[in-house]
């Protein structure tokens, strides 16, 4: 096994997570594994030429070992908001606050070596770099988004038919919550419907209001987790990470071979639930029952 350290205060290293692996495995074929001291996810850049937010890029970093303890601040029960004066034109002034925990647990990814692309041990970099990388990301991608959307105190906002409508009035919820709609995360089928090529309005959101726009497919279509969430959350950072060879879990793949694991400790605080909503399509009433 082999440590590989990232320069103080910089994500990008000399040698790519893919090559010191690569130059693992050419020592040690069976046994291959390298540690990292920091989160690998943030060296991977194959799509820097194309650039698109993941829900990393919407969240600022907190250092976690383990597990951490926050502040945070929910929404009050109707009795405590009468109780706060002011609180019907000020709503967070009747927020009530707390403390909470939240830890890093791991994040994994696998690919299978293709028989031969060892022998070339930059070629073997470049398909760690590229594929299982990008394979980690998404599982990255999917862990936060359902760290988000599992949070029990984000609030749901149904919209009718007009998907539009509903995510522009999660908007005015976080403004009437004293706060910046600041990112959101919806479905790419949301995304290439709903807002490109309409009248603007991506330009209006993206560049007009300085909204960051993650799509990812772990959302589902027709919702959008809408919230000021720079200011609302924190990646919680493990700073450790690791590839290695391994024996992939059942299902993993329908062919036998040289399977390789990347894993990364992640997890998510969730300050301010109240910044955040869940944009929903309303479900129409079944009317079929009794017939």
């Amino acid at each position: 096994m082999s440590t590989d350290t990232a320069p103080a205060g910089a994500p990008t290293v000399k040698q790519s997570p893919g090559e010191a692996f690569a130059r693992a495995f050419a020592a040690d074929p069976r046994h291959a594994e390298v540690t990292f001291d920091y989160t690998i996810t943030e060296a991977h850049e194959p799509t820097k030429d194309r650039p698109r937010l993941t829900v990393r890029n919407l969240l600022k970093v907190r250092p976690a070992d383990d597990v951490a303890r926050f502040w945070t601040e929910s929404r009050p029960s109707e009795e405590e908001r009468k109780a706060v004066r002011d609180s019907d034109v000020r709503r967070e002034a009747a927020f009530r606050f707390g403390m909470a925990e939240a830890g890093v647990h791991p994040i994994r990814a696998w690919v299978q070596i293709p028989d031969g692309l060892a022998d070339d041990p930059a070629a073997l970099a470049t398909f760690l770099d590229y594929r299982l990388l990008v394979r980690l990301a998404t599982a990255e991608n999917l862990a936060l988004t359902n760290h988000l959307l599992d949070h029990p105190e984000i609030a749901r906002l149904p919209y009718e038919t007009d998907y539009v409508a509903g995510v522009l009035a999660a908007c005015d919820e976080v403004e009437q919550s004293g706060a910046t709609p600041h990112a959101m995360i919806i479905n790419p089928n949301d995304y290439y419907h709903w807002l490109v090529g309409r009248n603007g309005l991506l330009a209006d959101l993206a560049t007009g209001n300085g909204m960051k726009i993650c799509r990812n497919r772990w959302i589902s279509p027709g919702s959008a987790l809408v919230g000021d969430i720079s200011v609302a959350a924190r990646l919680l950072d493990g700073r450790r990470s690791v590839i290695r060879v391994a024996e992939p879990p059942p299902g993993t793949f329908a062919r036998p071979g040289v399977a390789v694991c990347a894993e990364v400790w992640e997890g998510v605080a969730v300050h301010l639930p109240t910044l955040f909503f869940l944009v929903t399509r309303r479900r129409k009433p079944d009317n079929t029952a009794g017939e």
